[in-house]
């Protein structure tokens, strides 16, 4: 039985998560595991106070993820497993995943806001830091099956055979068209992908309905939500490149864009 790690504070995006999440479980026949971290009050601790304190407000803690686990067990006939953490948020989040290998992590997407273009959030921090693949859910966004998939990548840059395996098994598992979407600033760029990339995709992706789709323009960002509308994408699938010190500082994820200002799922399988 597969797993799948969701990631709640309770907020009506992490709520719709883990509800989007526990529809897939029902239908595919996995586990959850209910995934809270939760800090102790700054202000509790400042006061000095005493370890009975502490415990307390841990076993409060605790029996609000056991109620919540146990809600979504019932409300949809799904094993869910709680697991509260403290401490470091990432740190915990990796020992979580260590210890029950799920298939993938789930995290809610609140509404794009200028602060989040900015900052970010938790969700797209997450994304840029962890080498695992993760589902962010956007707080609109309803489970109604996996039908059509747009997988926009870099045909150029190439894309790793890992992840056109963990494609071609989604596809699979929820008998989906898959969209091979590209684009390009130039047209030279838009050429050469289609020489250098196709040979790969076509091998690893063989057996599942999947067809290419190229696009030159100076927006791509714009270009696929456009698409996303165009084939009525249930799913979106990026894979974030990692870069370097400096480039990063220049570089904002076009990965880590998708995931605060879209209106479907986004996976994210890291290269």
């Amino acid at each position: 039985m597969k797993k799948i790690l969701i990631a709640t504070d309770y907020s009506a995006e992490a709520e719709n998560a883990a509800e989007y999440a526990a529809a897939v479980a029902a239908e595919q026949g996995h586990e959850l595991i209910l995934f809270n971290y939760s800090e102790i009050s700054i202000h509790l601790l400042n006061a000095r106070a005493s370890s009975d304190d502490i415990d307390g407000m841990l076993e409060l803690f605790r029996k609000n993820l056991d109620k919540a686990a146990d809600a979504l067990s019932k409300k949809y006939n799904v094993p869910v497993k709680p697991y509260l953490a403290s401490g470091n948020f990432y740190n915990s989040l990796v020992a979580c995943i260590n210890q029950y290998k799920p298939a993938v992590v789930v995290m809610g997407m609140a509404n794009r806001s200028v602060e989040q273009d900015l900052l970010g959030n938790t969700t797209t921090s997450t994304i840029h830091k962890l080498e695992f693949p993760l589902l962010a859910i956007p707080v609109s966004a309803k489970y109604k099956g996996i039908k059509n998939v747009l997988f926009a990548c870099d045909l150029e840059k190439g894309v790793e055979d890992k992840v056109l395996k963990d494609v071609h098994e989604l596809a699979t598992v929820f008998g989906a068209a898959v969209e091979v979407f590209y684009v390009t600033e130039t047209l030279e760029a838009l050429q050469g992908a289609d020489e250098a990339g196709h040979a790969v995709v076509d091998k690893t992706l063989a057996g599942i309905n999947y067809y290419y789709k190229n696009v030159q323009s100076r927006k791509i960002i714009s270009a696929i939500q456009e698409e996303i509308q165009e084939i009525h994408a249930d799913l979106l699938i990026m894979s974030p490149y990692k870069y370097g010190f400096w480039d990063s500082i220049v570089h904002r994820s076009k990965t880590r864009m998708m995931a605060s200002g879209n209106n479907v799922p986004l996976l994210s399988l890291p290269s």
